[in-house]
């Protein structure tokens, strides 16, 4: 699979692109909303449940590799994970290395992220769950048209402490009218 605009190429995840997931899930910059550091076999473990191929009745992560179109650099990732049924939802997910940050690559490979999943594959809304303190993150998922619906409370658990994650969500008729 394959998304483009006009900076990045996304593409579906392959086991060559196993040096950027270990790398980003080694990155403490990168890691530390997500999970506690995990051992390089608990890393690959992660890796290889993305691998197999993905469509939208799956639970499985949609993983794409973020690439630079100039450089060719790999960046990141982003996708999401489906709850076709019963709802058509899914939620999505992102990270980027610190190279990558800070030059709206999050926002511009977000927004072709969730084209695809509401106009190509149907989906009804999408969620994202941010640990509260997230800034970037929700910074980022608001201004793809994120509204926030609430807060869950000692949600997750994160170096043995209990942490509230925000959580927000987008309808497809939202995105729609905002892409107008």
């Amino acid at each position: 699979m394959k998304l483009e605009t006009p900076r990045l190429l996304l593409q579906s995840l392959t086991a060559n692109d196993w040096p950027l997931f270990l790398r980003l899930y080694q990155e403490p910059r990168v890691i530390r909303y997500i999970a506690d550091p995990m051992t390089e076999s608990e890393i690959r473990a992660r890796f290889e449940v993305r691998l197999p191929a993905w469509d939208k009745h799956s639970e499985r992560w949609l993983c794409l590799v973020i690439k630079e179109k100039a450089s060719g650099k790999a960046l990141g990732i982003t996708g999401f994970r489906p709850e076709w049924l019963p709802f058509q939802q899914a939620e999505v997910g992102f990270g980027s290395l610190p190279e990558g940050q800070g030059k709206g690559y999050g926002q511009e490979s977000l927004l072709a992220v969730l084209d695809f999943a509401f106009n190509a594959c149907g989906f009804h809304k999408m969620n994202a769950t941010v640990t509260e303190g997230n800034i970037a993150s929700r910074r980022l998922l608001e201004s793809c048209g994120f509204r926030l619906e609430g807060t869950l409370r000692d949600n997750y658990r994160l170096a043995g402490q209990w942490c509230n994650d925000w959580q927000l969500g987008l309808l497809a008729a939202e995105f729609a009218t905002q892409r107008r």
